[in-house]
């Protein structure tokens, strides 16, 4: 009994430690988009341009303080992910892990939101979390 009651606390403790673990983000940092603009007309393929102030880009697995890397989050709400964990690899969620600031998508024609989330170097969410305003795009 007290080697289950031994386990089970190790395990709460490191799963506490992993959520406390989260590298804080810059005061008065900020990540938005510069193009395309909140509720723009857009044709496909879309270019997506992504701003950061008050911080530096750093790719994955390089940590350096204060850096971190974008994942844009298509037709996704970050407050949907659990953010105490390294991001997940999705088409929803797609991550620019070697310092990038911009990409093309090809999106399907109709209405999509679109929205920045930076993470450290191990692809976990600054604390607080360090997101842009999620943005609605319209392509034809």
């Amino acid at each position: 009994m007290n080697r289950i009651l031994l386990a089970l606390g190790a395990g709460l403790l490191a799963t506490m430690a992993l959520a406390q673990d989260r590298t804080p983000a810059a005061a008065g940092a900020e990540v938005y988009f510069i193009a395309p603009r909140n509720g723009a007309k857009v044709h496909g393929p879309v270019t997506v341009r992504f701003g950061l102030k008050g911080m530096g880009i750093a790719p994955a697995g390089v940590k350096f303080d204060n850096t971190g890397h974008h994942h844009l989050l298509v037709d996704t709400d970050s407050s949907e992910l659990k953010l105490d964990a390294p991001l997940p690899v999705t088409d929803k969620i797609l991550h620019f892990g070697k310092g990038q600031t911009e990409t093309t998508l090809t999106l399907a024609p109709g209405k999509h939101t679109l929205e920045l989330l930076f993470a450290d170097y191990r692809h976990l969410s600054f604390d607080p979390p360090l997101h842009s305003q999620k943005i609605t795009v319209t392509v034809d």
